[in-house]
């Protein structure tokens, strides 16, 4: 039951960015909009959520990881826009623009911590998320202990947000018209959908959550920022994204998946099982399984068919 209780944690603790990240990537690529960068988007929510929590932490005292997650959110969409005016008005290759987004948003954040602090990497932040039990759930005999005790309420937050995008992209005329123009963008323009219109607020929600996801992180896992916050957790969430076939709930799924890899990398050598086995080898685990799930799966996986084709009206 210990070893349980620590994996199952420390499961649903690593996914919660990959969860939210993951998420923003659906509401895009379900609008055919393909958003590689998802890693960039989750490196402008770490820095910028690191950097308001050390400003303002005298200001909002115990609030201020959460109002730095709305700062990360609000920061990371605007800046979404960069893709979505090179993608959707532009019409430039998606993936390139997606791949110029995270180099630029790790550029641009390295050198503003460089010109505000003056080292590499911020310092460490006081003022955090705290794991906490869920009164009354964390008592139920079995379940309570293994889903409900020693938890962060950012963790609840990111399954709920996982449903709230499954209700709003299959059961609302919103999430009707933005799959339209993910399937058949010509269709949905002649029923009068603005296809350039739903493809930019669904970019600007997947820059949201994707900065919301970057920020999670950064004030659960790593406390500060460097070059080294965000490793390849926004290409987790988008193999998650992919796993869990362009779906909310596949990809909270997924999601979970891979945070339980990712735990292993945390607190795999507390596990008697896994002591003896080289710390290197559960470093490396989170993506070795990413690659083998994709390998496994992405051949049965069918995106939305105009994903990654920008519209031209009037065009097939």
């Amino acid at each position: 039951m210990q070893v349980l209780e620590i994996l199952i944690s420390s499961a649903i603790f690593m996914a919660a960015p990959l969860i939210f990240t993951a998420i923003g990537g659906v509401f895009s690529e379900r609008s055919g909009v393909v958003n590689i960068g998802l890693e960039g988007l989750m490196v402008i929510g770490a820095f910028v959520s690191i950097v308001f929590n050390l400003t303002f932490a005298d200001t909002f005292g115990g609030a201020t990881p959460w109002v730095a997650l709305v700062a990360a959110m609000v920061v990371a969409a605007i800046l979404s826009l960069i893709h979505a005016v090179a993608s959707i008005s532009l019409r430039a290759d998606q993936t390139v623009s997606g791949v110029a987004f995270n180099l630029l948003a790790l550029g641009l954040a390295l050198f503003l911590v460089k010109k505000f602090y003056g080292k590499g990497q911020t310092d460490m932040i006081q003022e955090r998320f705290l794991r906490t039990d869920v009164p009354v759930l964390s008592d139920i005999p079995l379940i309570g202990p293994l889903f409900f005790s020693n938890v962060y309420y950012t963790s609840f937050i990111a399954f709920g947000v996982a449903i709230l995008a499954w209700f709003i992209i299959y059961k609302t005329p919103f999430g009707l018209r933005l799959r339209s123009v993910g399937e058949h963008p010509m269709a949905a323009d002649t029923m009068g959908v603005n296809v350039t219109g739903m493809r930019y607020v669904a970019v600007m929600i997947s820059g949201l959550l994707g900065g919301l996801g970057g920020a999670v992180y950064a004030q659960t896992v790593t406390l500060d920022f460097s070059h080294a916050t965000i490793t390849g957790q926004g290409f987790m969430a988008l193999a998650a994204m992919i796993f869990g076939k362009w779906h909310p709930l596949g990809a909270l799924g997924a999601a979970l998946f891979f945070g339980f890899a990712q735990s292993l990398s945390i607190v795999g050598t507390s596990i008697p099982l896994l002591k003896d086995v080289p710390s290197v080898f559960l470093i490396i685990a989170p993506y070795v399984l990413t690659i083998l799930a994709l390998t496994g799966f992405i051949g049965r996986a069918d995106a939305p068919k105009a994903s990654g084709i920008p519209y031209i009206k009037g065009s097939r």
